[in-house]
């Protein structure tokens, strides 16, 4: 019985001091938005026109997805084709080494001074960004301390491992990554298209070394590589006449060099072929090459110098096409604490592109990577989106018999966008694709609290209020459930945002929008939505309310 009795004072108290905040407060903003509406409305404006200008002005930059900090990284060494094995080891162990350097810089800001290298792998004959294989490309992959207990980002122990190697001669490309991407894809991902593949080369070059220009771009290559040294060989236009011709020449040529099959025997269950060619010591080196000689149709010996131009090149190691057009992709990271990948590829398109696709006639550029799949999943929630709208607005026409009244209605959609982004500037937060998807859901939700708001309001004018007095008795009604409504909400919300473990910190920036969205839109449904109703009847916008009948207020009032 006591315990009831306090419980009954705590509630008693409890009412009082919200109807106090209520009629007080609250009733006294209110009753200002309202008989100041024109400025209410504007002051919102102001904030929204602020919000936009944030990313537009680069303050809150845009990003794919969170960077998220894993617990591998590895180097990807690519050395020219034809590398000996013991110098792709000396490489090797000259990267691998530099990790001694890195685990001892970051040893004593680790808990309990633990070593922040946990255990290094070496592999040979791979690396998935040069899709080679052979004795000229390894990687070094190194697992660290969880990313729970450490206290290093991956990008600080990164940049500290690229230091710490330096330059490295006669290495095409080392590239310090993480073991795969996420969904978004590499930040700087550029496919150039043509037919001429020294054109691509050139123009690959001159792209790469504007990007490189730009601070925090980092292990920029292309796909486009030399291969091994080769000797091409070019018939001279007097071998015609000794009854020469490419195919007769080069038979020969495979036949000395690679063999031919000139005979097979069985040997047991088995059988051998017999292959000629020639001697060892007949084709080791280019020299031998000079004293080659062809058999003519005649059964003549003729010198290969006499009917051949023989010219030492370097073919390409790896031709890509795309469609059946031959393709260079540009691949790179980029530092985020730096520059940010989306306002760089922007101010390429925008300054470089241009005039390197008219020094290039031919070359065609597509943007790949987190940029296209950014675009392509942009568009397709802004897509939804809009047909959400659409049917929110013909519901609402529906519901209230009019084409203005779900305007007001749905005014406090665009004010989420203001503590969206405003939310994340607090946080230090970049806007990612789950910011706009927790945006994006959150447009369903903050429609509520406003239709109840005006149904409140029509309720009051059908019982013969003034807008404006129903404008303020409606908002003192829902004060009470739309805020408890929203502080339920955000106080569900408030663990996740306070969470720092790795698998929550892609979900952080949709928490994040939903949270600070919601918050903007519970104010602007409390105080823009009665501002904006009243303007309306100012202008003889709204009408008069007739063939509804009273019973929802009844209702609401039991």
């Amino acid at each position: 019985h006591q315990r009831g009795e306090r419980s009954s004072r705590f509630r008693q108290g409890f009412e009082g001091r919200f109807d106090a905040l209520r009629d007080g407060h609250f009733g006294r903003l209110l009753d200002r938005a309202l008989d100041y509406r024109y400025l209410t409305v504007g002051l919102v404006l102001m904030l929204f026109i602020l919000a936009i200008a944030m990313p537009a002005g680069g303050k809150l930059k845009f990003v794919g997805f969170p960077d998220l900090d894993g617990d591998v990284l590895e180097a990807r060494i690519l050395l020219p084709q034809g590398t000996a094995l013991a110098r792709t080891e000396a490489i090797v162990a000259r990267v691998a080494g530099a990790l001694d350097q890195v685990n001892a810089d970051f040893r004593e800001q680790q808990p309990d001074q633990q070593d922040l290298v946990q255990s290094v792998t070496l592999i040979y004959g791979e690396n998935p960004d040069a899709y080679e294989t052979g004795p000229h490309v390894a990687r070094v992959i190194v697992d660290l301390l969880g990313a729970e207990q450490r206290n290093a980002a991956l990008d600080a122990v990164r940049n500290s491992w690229r230091a710490a190697v330096g330059e490295l001669p006669d290495v095409i490309a080392i590239k310090y990554t993480e073991p795969a991407f996420g969904p978004g894809g590499r930040p700087i991902d550029l496919r150039l298209v043509g037919p001429d593949l020294d054109r691509l080369k050139a123009a690959s070059g001159e792209l790469q070394a504007y990007l490189n220009s730009f601070a925090g771009v980092q292990d920029l290559s292309d796909d486009l590589r030399p291969g091994k040294r080769e000797y091409r060989l070019r018939l001279k236009p007097d071998a015609g006449v000794l009854g020469l011709d490419a195919r007769l020449v080069s038979e020969q040529l495979r036949a000395a060099y690679q063999g031919v099959k000139v005979d097979e025997f069985p040997l047991g269950a088995e059988t051998y072929e017999v292959n000629l060619r020639l001697a060892a010591g007949d084709r080791s080196g280019p020299a031998d090459l000079e004293t080659f000689t062809v058999t003519g149709p005649d059964g003549v010996l003729i010198p290969l110098a006499a009917v051949v131009d023989i010219e030492p090149v370097r073919g390409w190691a790896r031709i890509n096409r795309v469609d059946g057009q031959r393709a260079v992709t540009v691949q790179g990271d980029v530092d985020r604490a730096v520059a940010n990948a989306q306002e760089l590829l922007g101010l390429a398109r925008q300054e470089f592109i241009p005039e390197l696709l008219q020094r290039f006639p031919g070359v065609q550029l597509d943007v790949e990577g987190e940029s296209k799949e950014s675009a392509e999943t942009g568009q397709s929630i802004g897509r939804n989106v809009l047909l959400g709208l659409i049917g929110v607005y013909m519901l609402l026409a529906l519901q209230f018999r009019g084409y203005l009244v779900p305007i007001t209605v749905m005014l406090v959609i665009p004010t989420a966008l203001i503590g969206v982004v405003f939310g994340h500037l607090a946080l230090g937060l970049d806007m990612t694709m789950p910011s706009i998807v927790g945006m994006a859901s959150l447009f369903g939700v903050v429609v509520n609290d406003s239709i109840l708001l005006v149904v409140f309001i029509r309720q009051a004018r059908l019982r013969g209020l003034p807008t404006l007095d129903a404008a303020k008795q409606a908002g003192r009604a829902r004060f009470r459930p739309i805020l408890l409504t929203s502080i339920t909400t955000v106080a569900g919300l408030t663990p996740l945002l306070l969470e720092k473990s790795l698998q929550a910190q892609i979900l952080i920036p949709l928490a994040a929008s939903i949270a600070f969205g919601l918050t903007t839109a519970t104010i602007a449904a409390l105080f823009l939505v009665p501002a904006v109703y009243a303007i309306l009847d100012d202008f003889g916008a709204i009408g008069a309310l007739q063939g509804e009948a009273d019973e929802p207020a009844k209702d609401a009032a039991a």
